[in-house]
């Protein structure tokens, strides 16, 4: 079910939902736009929404200009922490912004850039917290990954490898083992890395099963033994990650284009809202046993990018909208806020 629409100032590539209370209700959506000429440049924005399906809300209140963004990230909760958005941009810089409220008093809220460093002459593609905000992972455009340590408003590289031969598209702690980082790559690789004894420790690659590159990886927030992949392959994998050093693919399920982005459902498990380029947006049930494409959502009219659930507290909302999903496709710039009509997310 169709709640609002809008159309960005550039080509929509990311948007995330805020994790913190009490700020469930901030969208942000980021942008990546290529002027080609003589000079060409990458430019983009990060805009904020406030979105509020249970009152009919969804307002457009902030907006800042940056470069072309390939991805974004909130931090996770943690203490009494604030909420951050790591930004990851063509020109190689790594950004960390703070949600906090205007300096003209109220209850307007903007993002203050915290830190922003340039930490490769390379383009970020991907970012990623680890569970206690301390570091950041980065993949960048020449296969490497970056380790950053973020520390009293400091960014600093604290390892960086060469991880894959091609693009890195992902590159994703383990959230229950945080000395683990997990990357994909346009090599068709998926590799594993342990940051406890030096940027080289390979704990495993697999570069059988993937046929095409590996787009997007995350970790069950549940269960600490599986994992999704995404590749441009067209299909989402699932993966015992138990004997870590030999993960083993499960369910694999073909979703008819590639898995750009994959969004675990924050209070059903094996739920996940999945970006499928090509194909729209599917919502799919996947365990041990199978994986089912249970709906798709057909409303975007270019490649499908960003994706995510938004979370809330349950007993403030109406049981219908505890599943309200944002979505953004690339070239139309269009900007999505839905509700899934499958029941199976209506098991709260």
């Amino acid at each position: 079910m169709e709640v609002a629409q809008c159309y960005l100032d550039g080509n929509a590539d990311a948007v995330e939902f805020c994790t913190h209370e009490p700020y469930h209700n901030v969208l942000a959506a980021a942008t990546y736009t290529l002027q080609e000429g003589d000079r060409p440049s990458r430019t983009g924005s990060i805009s904020l929404f406030d979105v509020n399906p249970d009152v009919g809300r969804f307002e457009l209140f902030y907006r800042v200009e940056t470069g072309g963004i390939f991805d974004i990230k909130w931090s996770p909760v943690v203490g009494n922490v604030g909420p951050m958005l790591a930004q990851a941009d063509a020109d190689g810089c790594l950004r960390v912004h703070g949600l906090e409220c205007c300096s003209n008093g109220g209850d307007s809220l903007s993002l203050r850039e915290i830190v922003g460093e340039k930490i490769s002459s390379s383009m970020c593609l991907c970012v990623d917290w680890n569970p206690s905000t301390t570091s950041i992972s980065v993949g960048l455009s020449d296969g490497s990954v970056s380790v950053v340590s973020f520390s009293e408003s400091q960014l600093n590289v604290i390892q960086e490898w060469k991880a894959h031969d091609f693009e890195l598209w992902a590159a994703s702690f383990d959230i229950h083992q945080p000395q683990l980082v997990y990357t994909g790559s346009d090599d068709c690789k998926f590799s594993c890395w342990d940051l406890r004894d030096g940027p080289s420790n390979l704990v495993f690659q697999n570069s059988k099963v993937h046929k095409m590159g590996v787009c997007c990886i995350a970790k069950s927030p549940r269960d600490p033994n599986i994992l999704l992949t995404g590749s441009y392959d067209e299909y989402l994998r699932l993966w015992d990650v138990r004997s870590i050093s030999k993960p083993v693919n499960e369910t694999s399920v073909c979703l008819g284009g590639g898995v750009w982005r994959v969004k675990h459902h924050p209070y059903v498990p094996g739920v996940v809202l999945a970006a499928c380029m090509h194909n729209c947006f599917a919502v799919v049930k996947i365990d041990e046993e199978k994986g089912e494409v249970m709906e798709t959502y057909t409303k975007h009219g270019s490649l499908a990018y960003g994706a995510d659930w938004q979370r809330g507290n349950l007993s403030h909302k109406v049981k219908q909208n505890s599943s309200v999903v944002a979505t953004c496709s690339f070239y139309d710039r269009l900007l999505q806020i839905w509700i899934p009509e499958s029941s199976v997310v209506k098991q709260l």
